[in-house]
């Protein structure tokens, strides 16, 4: 039994393709999720490149208009040496032109963007990927100096089973790459690029230090303009982001670090980093507003993934290993809600598994879990999120409500390799 909402979607939802934001009543069936990832195909703002879709997850899209319907200059420009105030010409004496000066080089400032983007940007790099299912354009960072790169799993999984990748560095120069591991619960994948050696490796940092309204600089290839800088602050910490799921009803949810930073399609994998050049996130979602477009843009709401929350992960995909993650062993839904009733926050147990840690403790189906450690829960999301930046065997105080009295269980986490799946 896992830990996800009670109801799962109608089959498998593919992570590629937006959703409608909710308007009016709702829908009969799973809510679409208001973080689902970009369109699939979409066309690149590039000279005669191929149609390709950025990846980075997002909901409804937001049309994106360059240039306008006069074009550049357009219906409002003007000649400044033909017209003056008052509608006469100039005379010689009012003539003067721009002064060409010499631009001094300045210092780079300490913790300043362009200081961090210097010792980013040769450790993000553009991944194109193809495959049966279609071809788009994501990020990456890199972890070793002989090709080892994270991205996001919804960036690796479109080349599938024949696709290819290419990986393009800083310093223009290419290599094919092939998956060493994925992980769809997580979102993240670690990929090799081939016969390479010397790249820089990014510096890790640590995402639990992050402070609401701190700076923060996002690199990646937003449309497939690689190399692209943006930057921004820690809009909120923790945001419970549910991405789709998997045909088994297993949510792709994490604690998000929210972002005003720009993303859009294509930065997907990249990085996220604190003024100190350190990566603190890997660029994942984004929220839209609505659109008849099919492609999404950002309106400064980002979503990363903590890095401490998913160091492990990697480390097992490096490895080889098959990713592993802590479970309670019960399966949530939304807390119902009774007329005249206290609004109670929380998940509502729908079901135990027997033997899981959550029945050991006695957590039991009509419980309502509000907390875990000092951490609120706010819905079903939230503890999913929440269980997941646990490792199996964390030990947690989880906080719940059974029958209107308050109580607290403390419990060991499992594993979902050894409980069982729904």
């Amino acid at each position: 039994m896992t830990d996800q909402p009670t109801t799962p979607p109608q089959g498998p939802q593919n992570p590629y393709f937006s959703y409608p934001a909710p308007q009016g009543p709702r829908p009969e069936g799973p809510p679409a999720s208001p973080y689902a990832a970009a369109p699939q195909t979409a066309t690149l703002p590039a000279q005669k490149r191929p149609r390709r879709a950025g990846l980075a997850a997002a909901v409804v899209a937001t049309a994106l208009v360059v240039g306008g319907a006069a074009g550049v200059g357009g219906a409002a420009a003007w000649n400044a040496y033909d017209d003056d105030a008052s509608g006469g010409s100039a005379g010689p004496s009012d003539h003067s032109t721009s002064q060409v000066v010499d631009t001094p080089e300045s210092p780079v400032a300490d913790g300043s963007v362009e200081q961090v983007a210097a010792k980013v940007l040769p450790s993000v790099v553009k991944i194109d990927v193809s495959g049966s299912e279609g071809a788009g354009s994501g990020s990456g960072i890199i972890l070793s100096s002989d090709g080892e790169i994270l991205t996001n799993n919804h960036v690796a999984a479109i080349a599938g089973d024949g696709g290819t990748m290419t990986v393009f560095f800083n310093d223009g120069s290419s290599a094919k790459a092939s998956v060493v591991g994925a992980d769809p619960l997580t979102d993240t994948a670690v990929i090799k690029a081939e016969g390479v050696s010397g790249l820089t490796p990014a510096t890790i940092g640590k995402s639990e230090d992050l402070k609401v309204g701190e700076g923060v600089v996002a690199i990646g290839s937003p449309f497939g303009l690689d190399s692209t800088v943006t930057s921004g602050i820690v809009s909120a910490l923790n945001r419970p982001v549910d991405v789709g799921s998997d045909g088994a009803g297993n949510s792709t949810t994490y604690p998000a670090i929210q972002t005003d930073a720009a993303i859009n399609p294509g930065n997907s994998g990249g990085a996220l980093v604190d003024m100190s050049g350190n990566v603190v996130g890997i660029n994942s979602s984004i929220r839209t507003a609505s659109s008849s477009e099919g492609e999404a843009g950002s309106i400064g709401l980002g979503f990363a993934i903590p890095i401490d929350e998913v160091l492990p992960i990697v480390d097992q995909m490096s490895k080889g290993e098959t990713p592993t993650h802590a479970r309670l062993g019960i399966s949530v839904g939304p807390v119902a809600s009774k007329e005249g009733a206290e609004v109670v926050q929380g998940a509502s147990v729908q079901d135990v598994t027997a033997g899981s840690t959550a029945d050991k403790a006695g957590i039991a189906k009509g419980d309502v879990i509000t907390k875990v450690d000092d951490r609120l829960i706010t819905g079903p999301d939230s503890l999913v999120a929440t269980i997941r930046s646990y490792r199996p065997g964390d030990e947690v105080t989880v906080t719940y409500t059974s029958g209107g009295d308050a109580k607290t269980a403390k419990l060991t986490l499992d594993s979902d390799a050894t409980t069982s799946k729904s």
